[in-house]
């Protein structure tokens, strides 16, 4: 493990100088630059004070747990495409989550493939378009702009009812997709 390295780059992060840094831990700024370049090694004590400076603890600065990750991109989306639609999964692995958030564009005319019951809920917010989402023997229009959100405890399905491509979000949760 590159100490020196790991404590520069949580004082950047802290927005901190050499010599800032120093003042906070009554060291000097030879020796936190020293301790950068991996020169020196402090002692514990001299360790906790730095890092006490930098706003963390021995403990979270030795853990290996990696930063979970929030923001997504298009470049970790996933996507499945056949003749009547283009599924993207939103967050990579979603279906080891509670939630799994997906796009759909369903091409005019197009349906989903029927649903049988099962233990859950979804959720969904058309983006583009008109889609019928089919519960049971009730269909319910949703256009633009508009949301749906049903338990899933009958045979359901969505139908593209548009003049024109459908693209909606839906979440499921638990995942089925």
């Amino acid at each position: 493990m590159e100490l020196g390295n790991k404590i520069k780059n949580l004082r950047i992060k802290c927005q901190l100088t050499q010599e800032e840094l120093a003042d906070r831990c009554d060291l000097t700024k030879g020796y936190i630059s020293q301790l950068e370049n991996e020169l020196t090694s402090p002692s514990i004590s001299t360790l906790t004070d730095i890092l006490s400076a930098l706003g963390t603890n021995l403990s979270e600065f030795f853990s290996d747990e990696q930063e979970e990750k929030v923001v997504f991109t298009e470049e970790d989306f996933f996507e499945k495409a056949t003749d009547e639609s283009v599924i993207e999964w939103l967050i990579p692995s979603s279906q080891k989550n509670i939630m799994e958030p997906i796009m759909v564009t369903l091409k005019r005319g197009s349906e989903t493939e029927n649903d049988i019951p099962h233990e859950g809920e979804e959720f969904g917010y058309v983006l583009k378009g008109e889609i019928t989402i089919m519960i049971g023997k009730k269909q319910y229009v949703a256009k633009k702009g508009n949301s749906f959100y049903f338990t899933t405890d009958k045979p359901h399905h969505i139908k593209n009812t548009g003049e024109e491509d459908a693209t909606y979000i839906w979440v499921s949760s638990p995942p089925n997709f």
